[in-house]
């Protein structure tokens, strides 16, 4: 690769966009940005501290204090984290401190894999590659559900199918940087997908982009 590559990923809760943007990274040699754990760390902190999630000054301080460099995803992978995450990210001045230190990680030489809400649509617009990853809300649930069985934990199949719901209506219905796919993103429903068919259908993707580089 001659020039920076930039790949942006987007799409709802476990649709199992983060598993394949760290695939993606690892194999690309890119550096790697989980977008959703700077909302989590803004939440952790504000849960830390004991200040109220709709507290927006202290979400904004708490925004300010985010280090990129330092974002423990075993600490943050907590689901009360997570449901705090998509309330903050509704502030708009936190998302506005969050999206420059996210537009600052992908500028560098070489490029970067960034996933989350709202990359391709506004944080990396002029990014080479979109992806928008998705799942039917069902599939996604049960993933979490193993996932959670998985680490030795228990819970109920639909109480985290309704909360699935709620996060998504909460993601694609606010008016600051709603969840919803590029203009131009690659569509990858991996609803029937494993982690390796989706792995070689983004790659197939990706290195047509490059190819396509020669051509200009």
């Amino acid at each position: 690769m001659s020039r920076s590559l930039i790949i942006a990923i987007d799409g709802p809760a476990a649709s199992g966009k983060g598993t394949l943007a760290r695939r993606l990274a690892d194999y690309y040699h890119l550096p790697h940005l989980d977008t959703g754990l700077t909302y989590r760390a803004v939440a952790h902190m504000l849960l830390t501290k004991g200040w109220p999630l709709d507290d927006e000054a202290h979400a904004i301080e708490a925004a300010r204090l985010v280090d990129l460099g330092h974002l423990d995803r075993e600490g943050l992978s907590a689901h009360t984290v997570a449901d705090a995450a998509s309330r903050v990210a509704v502030i708009a001045e936190v998302r506005r401190i969050l999206v420059d230190k996210q537009r600052a990680f992908a500028d560098r030489d070489g490029g970067a894999v960034l996933d989350g809400r709202d990359i391709g649509t506004v944080v990396c617009p002029e990014a080479e590659v979109k992806l928008y990853v998705t799942a039917s809300a069902e599939v996604r649930a049960m993933r979490r559900l193993r996932d959670i069985e998985g680490r030795g934990g228990k819970a109920d199949f639909d109480e985290i199918l309704s909360d699935i719901k709620l996060r998504d209506e909460r993601d694609m219905g606010r008016t600051d940087s709603p969840l919803k796919p590029a203009a131009d993103a690659h569509l990858l429903d991996t609803s029937e997908m494993s982690i390796e068919t989706a792995f070689i259908a983004a790659k197939a993707i990706i290195d047509d982009a490059i190819a396509k580089r020669s051509e200009i």
